[in-house]
């Protein structure tokens, strides 16, 4: 059986294939400095083997819906020069799980508030929690304020 080289820097086709994320998709996180790669002689990208754990934590993070500038500024407080450790990822994931909580409880009060609103069936422009609350687009005047430019 071979053994493998886990020294071994790996191309951007390889870990493309083992990530299952696409060459054009790691061009784009090393632009935005999520991973990171060094060039070898003939000006080719080579990247450390952990750079799969980083785009693993990328794909999670983003399946979840967390934008990707938020994404950037966990993986700084990853280590650069070794793999992270279970409570390098232990921190990520309660910073990350308070962050999904708010956002689970936003997304379940506009549910509810949309539900009252459906159920309603009253489409009030005036009264509406959800398009107009407050009435503050009456102070405007009339006409769809809505579809104007601000």
């Amino acid at each position: 059986m071979a053994q493998i080289d886990v020294h071994k820097e790996l191309t951007v086709g390889q870990v493309a294939a083992r990530s299952g994320v696409a060459v054009t998709a790691l061009h784009f996180y090393e632009s935005k400095g999520l991973i990171k790669s060094t060039r070898n002689q003939g000006n080719q990208r080579r990247y450390p083997r952990g750079v799969l754990r980083r785009v693993a934590l990328i794909k999670v993070a983003q399946r979840l819906g967390i934008p990707l500038a938020d994404i950037g500024e966990a993986l700084k407080t990853l280590p650069d020069n070794r793999a992270p450790t279970a409570a390098n990822w232990a921190n990520l994931s309660t910073q990350w799980s308070r962050e999904l909580d708010e956002r689970i409880n936003q997304l379940m009060a506009l549910r509810d508030r949309l539900n009252g609103c459906i159920g309603c069936g009253c489409l009030s422009m005036q009264a509406c929690p959800l398009r107009n609350q407050g009435d503050v687009l009456g102070e405007r005047g009339p006409g769809a304020h809505l579809l104007d430019p601000p």
